[in-house]
């Protein structure tokens, strides 16, 4: 008996060690694999991302043919209209934190809490951060991977490359994704120019651009459109 218990003494230890070694390896493969993913797109355009190929299975599920209309514009040949109207839709202190807007969170904490319609307070940097490394969804687990990829983003790469691959890859339109699409499916110009109405009625759309499009804006888009002309005013240019 007592060498039995001495067996089980023994092996009980080593196990946690192992137990222990192995997540730590995965921690640290993880850590490695995240940073230097992260520092690859501070240099290389996305080529694709997980909502892109997401989309794409919904639509052939629903019998529809394929479709991913994109096409990558350069910070510098981006409009600085749709620069503005993007951040003055989504995250007017973009260039003021440093990847998150303590008081927009706490604002849709509250919201949420008393029951009304959810709403999210993500800065471009989170959109940014779950639009190109993570999966769709609303879950603990995402919103903690969002948050660790939006600090490693904020630190590795500029506030121009951080906007430059939010407006790049950002869902425009059902299989439209970026601005230098939409600006073509919509207006049938080049992204370079896009005049303040027209980038704020795109930017007006960001919240559901599956159900809002440009083409055929609500009276409620026109308004947002108005608030985002507005705010463009107000916001000025874009000292980065």
């Amino acid at each position: 008996m007592s060498k039995r218990k001495r067996t089980s003494r023994k092996s009980g230890p080593s196990l946690f060690k192992r137990i222990v070694s192995v997540v730590t390896r995965v921690f640290l493969w993880f850590l490695m694999v995240s940073v230097l993913w992260v520092l690859a797109y501070r240099f290389i355009n996305p080529p694709i991302t997980l909502l892109m190929v997401l989309r794409n299975i919904e639509r052939k599920t629903d019998g529809k043919p394929g479709k991913m209309e994109k096409e990558w514009v350069d910070f510098e040949d981006i409009s600085d209209n749709m620069k503005r109207a993007a951040v003055s839709a989504e995250d007017q202190l973009f260039l003021k934190h440093i990847g998150f807007d303590v008081k927009a969170i706490e604002k849709a904490f509250q919201t949420n809490k008393k029951g009304k319609k959810v709403k999210g307070g993500s800065t471009i940097s989170q959109q940014t951060a779950k639009n190109v490394f993570l999966w769709p969804g609303r879950s603990w687990v995402r919103k903690g991977f969002e948050a660790y990829f939006t600090l490693l983003i904020e630190m590795l790469w500029s506030k121009e490359r951080i906007l430059e691959v939010y407006l790049n890859v950002i869902e425009m339109g059902d299989g439209i994704y970026g601005a230098g699409a939409a600006a073509q499916a919509y207006f049938g110009k080049s992204c370079t120019r896009l005049s303040r109405s027209q980038a704020a009625l795109i930017a007006a759309c960001f919240p559901n651009p599956r159900r809002w499009t440009p083409k055929r804006p609500t009276q409620y888009i026109k308004h947002r459109q108005y608030l985002i002309l507005k705010n463009m005013r107000r916001l000025g240019p874009l000292d980065f």
